[in-house]
């Protein structure tokens, strides 16, 4: 696969967002394996920008491996600078699953009533709330009611 090609600019802002960043991946003597490979395509899914630091000497081989990752792994080579190498690749977006009704799941809320005197110890209880209840504010469980389907009153008087 082809590596990305950026402008100077978007490279200067990707140089610029990974300053502050640690080195995910290393490679180490073994060179770049496809364990190494496996991880940084993992690293650059999650991440999408990201720092990889090679612990060989040879810079001629670092630029070597820069070069592999980015064509192998479609990512655009940002920055090498002594033995980190800057990568990166757009995070793909994770699809969204449809659910069969609009309504959410059950869920555990914990309500946590005060005693009174403020010495006491406060109650705690753990309440399974359905997607058509909700908690109110003194912690009761109340069901929600459907909306009539009605106008408001500056409609009804403008028509």
């Amino acid at each position: 696969m082809p590596q990305i090609i950026l402008t100077p600019a978007q490279r200067k802002d990707k140089r610029a967002d990974a300053h502050h960043l640690d080195p995910v991946v290393m490679i180490g003597g073994d060179g770049l394996t496809p364990a190494v490979v496996k991880e940084t395509d993992a690293a650059l899914k999650s991440h999408g920008l990201i720092k990889v630091r090679v612990l060989g000497d040879d810079r001629e081989a670092r630029e070597a491996m820069f070069a592999q990752l980015c064509d192998e792994l479609n990512a655009a080579p940002i920055q090498h600078i002594g033995k980190l190498l800057v990568l990166w690749r757009p995070i793909p977006e994770k699809a969204k699953v449809e659910r069969e009704h609009a309504m959410p799941g059950p869920r555990v809320v914990k309500i946590v009533k005060f005693s009174k005197s403020g010495n006491g110890r406060p109650q705690i209880n753990k309440v399974k709330v359905m997607g058509n209840e909700r908690v109110t504010q003194g912690g009761e469980i109340k069901r929600v009611k459907k909306r009539a389907v009605s106008t408001s009153v500056k409609k009804r008087v403008a028509d």
